[in-house]
């Protein structure tokens, strides 16, 4: 270009095209100041940088939008020497200085950035005029109301301000009362609290005392049962007779037995010397319990029961006669067994002779077979029958000892209905 021309452009602030003014606003002489920043970088859109030494002034337009005017555009001059063409410039850069500075739109505009303007005042104007019809609606619905009568509505106005006193008064008084209500309330809680502290309390009482109450049912219930059956046991032992269940006589054939052991022997059936001397035993045993059970001493002998060696005791001549025997050969004037049966005979009489003395119904007391020194007579027969040994057969002996066994059941069932009849 020639030294004297003056090349200025001006982008916008959405586009890179220059934006070239009318020839209408050349004729302005208005000289207006412009700030200058040489050392100012500036970038183009499409990223290319400008050299800086080929501007001269900057001047820094704006963007409208909706939110305001922002800065994001720039304003680029070159110009050279000559003083009317500088003064061409000064006045186009003061034009678009004024022009922005008078409005809320920043220049030079360019097209595109007029259409967005234009969208956006569209917009404005569109919601500018539906307000305004809203508001026309509102005043022509109000124009349609009947005249307010505004005295009336300043008393009722009044009488609401008044109300509106009292309520807040009586707000007051039930913010009181729910206060002291709430107070009340604590108070209420903190005495349910306790009772149910001392309902827990008294609940694990009633279980602990529960527990002890059917613990001692139980045990209530137990002796209960062991009274009752103890005194099932007593009443069957007060009817259960001890010496017919310690002594039990009966007979087995032509032998009488007490505690199924047989006294006497026969040719036909040789019991054992031994079983003979247990059962002697057992006679003695039975005899010296039923005297001492009555009381009685007897005066000439002493029953010393010894199992199948028993003996009787003359007191007088303290000496002892054998209730047992060994069998087999014996001299003649070995007659210590037969005296000791024919003592023990007299015991057995003896015996009768107390239970007699005794008076009352004992005294109607009798022995089956009656004692005659050493012989027990048969009634049935009026037969007697010897107890010893020595110059009598074993049948007699036998049939004596049997006789002998059912005189002290005799004995042993009068001594057992006594004591029955103590008891009652």
């Amino acid at each position: 270009m020639g030294g004297n021309m003056v090349r200025a452009n001006f982008i916008g602030g959405r586009s890179l095209p220059p934006i070239s003014l009318q020839s209408l606003f050349a004729r302005l002489d208005e000289v207006l100041p412009v700030r200058q920043n040489p050392s100012l970088r500036i970038m183009f859109v499409d990223g290319r940088q400008l050299e800086t030494s080929s501007v001269d002034f900057l001047f820094q337009p704006g963007l409208h939008t909706a939110a305001g005017i922002t800065e994001c555009g720039l304003t680029r001059t070159r110009y050279f020497t000559g003083n009317s063409h500088v003064r061409m410039l000064k006045v186009a850069t003061g034009l678009f200085d004024l022009v922005s500075s008078n409005s809320d739109i920043d220049h030079p505009l360019c097209e595109e950035c007029t259409d967005a303007l234009l969208d956006l005042m569209d917009t404005t104007l569109s919601r500018t005029q539906h307000q305004a019809k809203m508001y026309s609606q509102l005043l022509a619905s109000l124009k349609d109301r009947p005249d307010t009568n505004v005295e009336k509505l300043e008393e009722e106005l009044r009488n609401l301000q008044a109300e509106e006193e009292r309520l807040v008064s009586e707000l007051a008084e039930v913010e009181a009362e729910q206060e002291a209500a709430q107070k009340i309330l604590e108070k209420h809680e903190e005495e349910k609290a306790r009772l149910e502290d001392e309902e827990e309390r008294y609940w694990r009482e009633y279980c602990r005392h529960k527990s002890q109450l059917t613990s001692m049912e139980d045990e209530n219930r137990s002796l209960r049962s062991q009274l009752v059956y103890t005194q099932n046991q007593l009443e069957r032992l007060k009817k259960t007779n001890v010496f017919n269940t310690t002594f039990h006589i009966w007979h087995s054939g032509h032998f009488g037995t007490i505690n199924n052991l047989r006294l006497g022997r026969l040719p036909t059936a040789p019991v054992s010397w031994p079983e003979i001397n247990a059962a002697w035993g057992q006679t003695v045993l039975l005899l010296a319990s039923l005297s001492r059970k009555i009381g009685l001493t007897f005066s000439k002998h002493r029953l010393v029961p010894y199992g199948n060696h028993s003996y009787i005791e003359v007191i007088a001549e303290k000496k002892e006669l054998p209730l047992y025997g060994s069998g087999g050969f014996r001299f003649l004037w070995d007659t210590k067994f037969d005296a000791g049966m024919v003592a023990f005979l007299e015991c057995v009489a003896e015996f009768q002779q107390y239970v007699e003395a005794q008076g009352g119904p004992a005294a109607r007391f009798c022995l089956p077979y009656r004692i005659n020194k050493h012989c027990i007579e048969d009634p049935a027969s009026n037969n007697s029958f010897s107890i010893k040994m020595q110059f009598n057969s074993e049948e007699q002996w036998t049939k004596a000892l049997k006789f002998l066994l059912t005189n002290l059941k005799w004995g042993l069932t009068w001594v057992s209905s006594a004591l029955f009849s103590t008891s009652q």
